[in-house]
C-alpha cells in the first residue's frame, strides 16, 4: 500500500485547490475497528472526496463498478494500489463481498456506495443490499455520509461539503439468519432517513 501513503497526500493537496473541501463530523468516524461508510452518490469522483475527507487511517475496501476497470491499464494498476475493488454490477460477485466482509472483520473499513450508481440529480437514489450485507455479516457499524456540492453538481473549482453522520450501530443492522427481507427493507429505511437528515442541517451548504 506504499502507493496509497503518496497518492492520498498529493490528491488531498490537489482537491483541496480545486474543489474547497469542507469536512463536518470527522469526529463521528472510527478509528479502533472496522466500519462502512455508506455515501450518496453524484459523481464518479465521489470516492476521491469521501477519501481525502476521512484522510488518515488504515486503507479502506473501495467498492467501485467495473467501468472505472476498463478506462486503461494503467488507471486499473492505481485503482488497485489503493484499495479500489470491481463490483460486476448485476453478475453476483460474490467473491467480492465475502472477501470485504472479511477485511472487515479484521478491523478494516470498506467504502460502499449504497444506491449503486450515480443519481446526478442530487436526490436520494434506490439503495441496494450490499452495504447492509456487508455491515451485517462483519458485524459492524455504518457511517452515513453526505456529499454535498455547491450548486447539487460537482464542478471544478466549485465547494464540495462531506458530512460523515453518527455511526448506526451494528445491533440495528441485524439481517438474521435466514436473511430477512423485511429487516433489510428496515435498515434501507434508517439509512434513507440519516441521509436526508445529514442533508437537512447542512442545507446551506447547497
Amino acid at each position: 500500500m506504499w502507493f496509497y501513503w503518496i497518492i492520498v497526500p498529493l490528491a488531498w493537496l490537489v482537491w483541496h485547490i480545486a474543489f474547497r473541501i469542507r469536512v463536518i463530523g470527522r469526529e463521528n468516524l472510527i478509528h479502533d475497528r472496522g466500519f462502512v461508510i455508506a455515501p450518496n452518490h453524484i459523481s464518479a469522483i465521489d470516492p476521491v472526496f469521501v477519501v481525502i475527507a476521512r484522510f488518515w487511517g488504515r486503507p479502506m475496501v473501495i467498492m467501485a463498478k467495473e467501468e472505472l476497470f476498463e478506462i486503461s491499464r494503467l488507471l486499473n494498476w492505481a485503482w488497485r494500489h489503493v484499495g479500489v475493488v470491481c463490483v460486476r454490477r448485476g453478475k453476483g460477485d460474490a467473491t467480492v463481498v465475502e472477501n470485504t466482509v472479511r477485511e472487515v472483520r479484521e478491523g478494516r473499513g470498506a467504502l460502499v456506495f449504497p444506491e449503486g450508481t450515480r443519481t446526478k440529480e442530487g436526490n436520494l437514489g434506490k439503495l441496494k443490499s450490499g452495504a447492509f450485507v456487508i455491515a451485517a455479516e462483519a458485524g459492524v457499524d455504518m457511517i452515513p455520509c453526505r456529499i454535498i456540492y455547491k450548486g447539487g453538481k460537482m464542478r471544478v473549482f466549485g465547494r464540495c461539503t462531506v458530512v460523515f453522520g453518527k455511526p448506526i450501530p451494528a445491533e440495528k443492522l441485524k439481517l438474521g439468519e435466514p436473511r430477512s427481507a423485511a429487516r433489510l427493507r428496515e435498515c434501507k429505511a434508517l439509512l434513507a432517513e440519516e441521509l436526508e437528515k445529514l442533508l437537512e442541517e447542512n442545507r446551506q451548504y447547497l
